[in-house]
């Protein structure tokens, strides 16, 4: 059975699992598993280098070509382009690991167990790290239970709540996320679409493409025709159409309306369905994570939280929801916020979690 892991307990295992001891990660593409490695090893000083083995046609691609040693007569091979040779620890991402050609992977045996290549030493502290893509859509190699058993395996599988706050510390365009939030069945994949039917032909959504969304939408106010076409292309057709139709009649406030604006949607939010409502609660919680607010604007959001949360009190479910959100605690700013400037909010949802 996997061992599934989201995007918060990565970062534990990575801090908490000695440099001796390599990883597999196993999951679809386009989750960000290259980018939350690269992050975190980068943040703290490591050099992270990606290969892509599935992109290598021989083991010279790896360990690097032959030549003469004219003292000795003798075969050495020149050190590639990538490795280190500083003598400082570096982070190798062995990526697409299960597309490589069998050949390439025997040369990977060596470098799991060894932590050599052709002879040559990785610098002392060097961490090995491989990603492989699961399911019936990919043409894979299957790998050596030999190979397997060099690496400590997890199936990572991030939560949408991890990719929205990314988004929303990256920029990403509102349209996207607030989508994204409204309807999670779009993030990974078409909604209701069986597994093991994609041809590699048919686009189908994931989390890198909705970033080129974001990235299309970029400046322009009211997408058309044309840009529908566009997005099409990168999410595919049923994915666009869903974005199209959530566009057309999306009227919902934000965070930052409902925290630093609240007199002028309240009407609004009195009219929202509960799910709409939900959304809402979570685009706060990721507003307040994220965003460093000044004494005026803060003393702003906590008066209007506290008019926000009364609102909800005549929703119940909606108000569980957020307190679900706040007992939950994974937004710890958040929370601390909600503590320190909202301090009504945070003895009605005491009193509410403690009445459950």
């Amino acid at each position: 059975m996997p061992i599934y892991i989201d995007s918060t307990e990565l970062g534990r295992v990575l801090s908490r699992m000695p440099a001796a001891q390599n990883i597999m990660l196993t999951g679809k593409h386009g989750i960000g598993k290259s980018q939350i490695l690269t992050r975190y090893f980068e943040a703290k000083g490591m050099k992270v280098v990606t290969l892509f083995l599935g992109q290598m046609s021989d083991p010279g691609d790896l360990i690097g070509l032959p030549t003469k040693n004219a003292e000795t007569g003798k075969t050495d091979f020149m050190p590639p382009y990538w490795f280190p040779t500083d003598g400082k620890p570096v982070v190798l991402f062995l990526d697409e690991l299960n597309r490589a050609r069998p050949e390439v992977l025997q040369t990977i045996m060596d470098l799991a167990l060894n932590r050599k290549l052709a002879g040559r030493s990785l610098p002392e502290g060097s961490r090995l790290i491989s990603a492989v893509n699961d399911g019936e859509e990919y043409q894979l190699t299957d790998l050596d239970p030999a190979l397997v058993s060099r690496f400590n395996v997890y199936a990572f599988r991030p939560s949408v709540q991890d990719w929205l706050l990314w988004a929303e510390k990256a920029g990403l365009d509102r349209r996207v996320t607030g989508f994204i939030s409204a309807h999670q069945e779009w993030l990974d994949g078409e909604a209701d679409k069986e597994t093991g039917l994609d041809t590699g032909l048919e686009k189908t959504p994931d989390r890198r493409a909705w970033t080129k969304v974001s990235d299309v939408l970029a400046g322009m106010e009211s997408p058309d025709e044309t840009d529908y076409k566009v997005i099409s292309g990168i999410v595919g057709v049923r994915a666009a159409s869903a974005f199209a139709a959530y566009l057309s009649k999306s009227s919902v406030p934000g965070a930052e309306d409902v925290l630093l604006r609240f007199a002028k949607v309240k009407d609004k939010l009195a009219g929202l369905e509960v799910h709409q409502l939900a959304g809402i609660n979570e685009s706060i919680f990721r507003y307040l994570e994220i965003t460093d607010l000044d004494t005026r604007k803060r003393k702003t959001a906590g008066k209007n939280l506290c008019s926000y949360v009364d609102m909800l009190g005549a929703r119940k479910e909606a108000l569980a929801h957020f307190a679900s959100l706040f007992n939950e605690g994974k937004q710890k700013k958040a929370v601390a916020f909600i503590v320190v400037d909202a301090a009504p909010v945070f003895t009605r949802m005491t009193q509410f979690i403690n009445g459950l």
